[in-house]
């Protein structure tokens, strides 16, 4: 059986740990790859290899690194397709989910591939007799990055191309259940020119985790995956001393309003609620009916889910894939077969799902449940797959009230014709990202992703100009050069004067 080995120093490197975790193929059910899970030591091979390669890449020129950049961007393009296989066989998406995938993640790329711009920074001279004053930023040294399941290339992408771009060097820990892309995107970025150990994959669980998180070497760490891991990870890495980014989870809201063109509105929940089967931290898995429309809403969002066609993600007909493991798939499935004890109308149960020929994959259908109180179990956690919970409101007002008692604040989204309202919505809501008819509005990559509240534990967002700052720091170089007809001036204790 194919082994997924380290990335360390430019080159694959086989585990030494002797642990080994299973990489299963959701379509069927069956381990098809194992992959190394690294110990403490590695982890500490894969940083030294980062730090070594810092003292460098950290004094390169910025038209190296975009040099490299841009040939690498060329080679993403060209190998689209089988990163898509991989995120595929692994993941279970199906592939044309998959290449958006990829596509998203180029975006950053190309960001990165413009860093000379991003870098510029701020001059003011004769701020003094003679005395010039310069903002520059400068990298941080070795950066980690620790990615989920769901967007096995994307969400790496997010990270490390602008970490690198701006002089810094990346250890990435990419999620042990679908290793392979990872370990694709750092061959890529070495036949593209990238140096021997300015980007290192070391794969893990909470070993290699920990590791990450207490050793001294790691300037900053970037975290996307779920609340309770985001905020073990701002406290531990904060705690040693680290910059710290990490992205949690999320409950997004649709808010539908009365004026509303319903079949847009049903056609976005359906979309943004069961797409990459509803494994988005993105995905809107609430939609808040306000007034009248309810019914008639719920009725147009069954008519629609109803015709999706599940299966294998190779199969092009395919509109949506299995869960990523089988205990997903039933913790899923939990939520569904106990929403009607705790209130709700349960319009679509999706749980008896199977493939006819892939019996054993994680398989599970689209679940729809109306009139889900706040208390229940399936409108306070984030489920995390193919379930599409509906509450009522009765005005605008009780609607925004809802949202913003939420502890997630990620993203939302208003369907509406009413410019004022979503004036209104987008200024009132408690929420990082907002949607205006758009139901995942997540930001192109020239601006910054990242949520509110219990989604988000540190300062930063991710890519973006905060992805910038967020692998930067700031130095200010006050400047004063001896004119040959100055006198000297003699010592003086003084508060030091601008005038």
């Amino acid at each position: 059986m194919k082994t997924v080995s380290h990335w360390i120093g430019g080159k694959s490197v086989e585990g030494t740990s002797g642990e080994l975790g299973p990489v299963t193929d959701p379509a069927t059910g069956a381990v098809t790859t194992q992959v190394a899970l690294a110990s403490a030591e590695e982890v500490d091979t894969a940083v030294a290899a980062a730090k070594a390669a810092y003292a460098t890449w950290g004094t390169s020129s910025l038209a190296q690194r975009t040099a490299i950049l841009f040939r690498y961007r060329a080679l993403l393009d060209a190998r689209r397709d089988d990163i898509a296989a991989l995120i595929t066989a692994e993941h279970g998406k199906v592939h044309s989910d998959a290449l958006g995938e990829v596509a998203r993640g180029l975006e950053i790329v190309e960001l990165a591939c413009g860093i000379t711009t991003q870098l510029k920074g701020e001059l003011s001279t004769q701020v003094s007799s003679r005395v010039d004053v310069a903002a520059i930023r400068q990298p941080l040294g070795v950066v980690a990055g620790i990615t989920p399941f769901n967007f096995p290339a994307m969400v790496p992408m997010w990270m490390f191309p602008l970490a690198i771009a701006c002089g810094n060097t990346f250890v990435l820990k990419p999620s042990e259940k679908d290793p392979s892309a990872a370990v694709l995107l750092a061959e890529l970025a070495a036949e593209a020119g990238l140096p021997d150990g300015v980007l290192n994959v070391v794969h893990g669980d909470k070993v290699a985790v920990d590791a990450l998180l207490a050793h001294p070497d790691v300037a900053a760490v970037s975290f996307v995956g779920s609340t309770p891991i985001a905020r073990y990870i701002h406290t531990t890495a904060s705690a040693n001393g680290k910059r710290v980014q990490a992205l949690g989870g999320a409950k997004n809201h649709m808010l539908v309003l009365p004026d509303a063109d319903l079949d847009a509105a049903a056609d976005a929940a359906v979309s943004a609620a069961y797409g990459s089967a509803g494994e988005r931290c993105m995905a809107i898995s609430a939609v808040v009916a306000v007034g009248a429309i309810g019914d008639d809403l719920v009725a147009r969002i069954r008519e629609r889910a109803e015709k999706i066609v599940i299966g294998p993600g190779t199969d092009p007909a395919s509109e949506m894939g299995p869960l990523i493991t089988r205990a997903h798939r039933d913790k899923v499935a939990s939520y569904v077969t106990g929403a009607a004890a705790q209130g709700a109308d349960v319009v679509l149960d999706g749980t008896g799902y199977t493939v006819e020929g892939y019996e054993d994959g994680h398989w599970i259908g689209l679940s729809l449940l109306d009139n889900v109180s706040t208390d229940s179990d399936a409108y306070r956690d984030e489920i995390f797959g193919p379930v599409l919970v509906v509450l009522r409101a009765e005005t605008y007002e009780e609607g925004v009230a809802l949202i913003n008692s939420s502890p997630f604040g990620n993203g939302t989204a208003i369907f509406t014709r009413d410019g004022g309202a979503a004036r209104r919505f987008q200024l009132e809501v408690e929420a990082g990202m907002v949607g205006v008819n758009v139901p995942i509005p997540v930001p192109v990559g020239y601006h910054s992703f990242g949520g509110w509240k219990d989604s988000l534990f540190g300062d930063h967002h991710i890519y973006g100009n905060d992805g910038v700052h967020f692998y930067t720091r700031g130095k200010v170089v006050t400047t004063r050069w001896p004119d040959p007809a100055d006198a000297p001036t003699g010592v003086d204790l003084g508060f030091p004067r601008n005038h």
